[in-house]
């Protein structure tokens, strides 16, 4: 016996955000009001940006906003953000949902895109060129007038909740052509560029997040910039804001700046000895 859009226990491949205390976030520029502007209208968004930039961080606040300024009704809502880290073994199948065996019965189990479809939550895919090509058309309906869901394996033409909205991510530094994002899929998407922030800018991100004194985290936001910049001779991807707040984190529990530049920094972003040695001596002249 075949029991439809019934849901059953288990792990999927989204991860539910309940919404507690406000996620902290340093605006850069204009991105919260044009993400609200971009909801209002419920036009999906496409965030670019390096890794470890704040992109998960800026779509976890904008949520809880979104959710603060939602009536009473909407405020119910267990999972307001449902987010998806997606990979190449990442299907539509994961996204939508599948048939699964439940004692004597087969039962549906909607996949977080579903899920998220059904209860008008914001839907994030993280890092979406790594899925499968699949995956990717599976949200084409989703993004336009239609903003339907076809679940073909139950024969639903799910129309979205009207709160519903569709967030994808991409870091377009080290992507390969053949992982780049499709015009027909870009050109649905209303589009909001991140970077590292400016050093005082990611200073005070880093003594926020870490609890540090503000000199040190002056330090490694100009440790941060001075690595990026070896990026002009050969080393492509630069230290993450987040792994700067790592290195912070390391620091005020106890160990010593430069080893936790070492560990946090120098040997988390590359195995290339040149590149360590070359970040060790930007350390060297940064740290007292």
């Amino acid at each position: 016996m075949v029991t439809p859009l019934k849901a059953a226990a288990g792990n999927d491949a989204g991860q539910a955000h309940r919404i507690g205390e406000e996620p902290w976030y340093l605006p850069l520029g204009d991105e919260v009001e044009i993400f609200e502007a971009a909801y209002a209208a419920r036009l999906p968004v496409l965030l670019k940006g390096p890794t470890g930039c704040g992109k998960t961080r800026f779509v976890e606040h904008m949520a809880w906003r979104l959710y603060r300024q939602a009536d009473t009704a909407r405020r119910a809502l267990d999972t307001p953000l449902l987010t998806v880290a997606c990979h190449e073994d990442l299907t539509a199948t994961d996204l939508v949902g599948r048939y699964l065996l439940s004692g004597d019965e087969t039962v549906w189990m909607d996949g977080p895109l579903t899920r998220a479809v059904r209860s008008g939550a914001l839907c994030y895919l993280d890092e979406v060129v790594e899925a499968r090509k699949d995956t990717t058309v599976v949200v084409h309906s989703l993004t336009d007038h239609r903003r339907l869901l076809p679940i073909e394996k139950t024969g639903e033409l799910l129309d979205a909740h009207p709160d519903f909205l569709l967030v994808i991510s991409y870091n377009p530094g080290y992507q390969s052509a053949l992982k780049d994002l499709k015009p027909s899929t870009r050109q649905r998407f209303v589009s909001l560029e991140f970077d590292y922030p400016a050093v005082d800018l990611e200073a005070t991100i880093i003594a926020h997040e870490s609890g540090v004194d503000a000199d040190t985290a002056q330090r490694l936001a100009l440790i941060g910039e001075k690595v990026r910049n070896l990026r002009e001779h050969g080393f492509e991807e630069g230290v993450s804001t987040r792994l700067l707040i790592y290195t912070a984190q390391l620091v005020a529990g106890g160990i010593a700046p430069r080893r936790a530049c070492d560990v946090a920094i120098a040997r988390a972003v590359t195995d290339d000895a040149q590149v360590q040695q070359a970040v060790a001596a930007i350390v060297d002249v940064l740290l007292p």
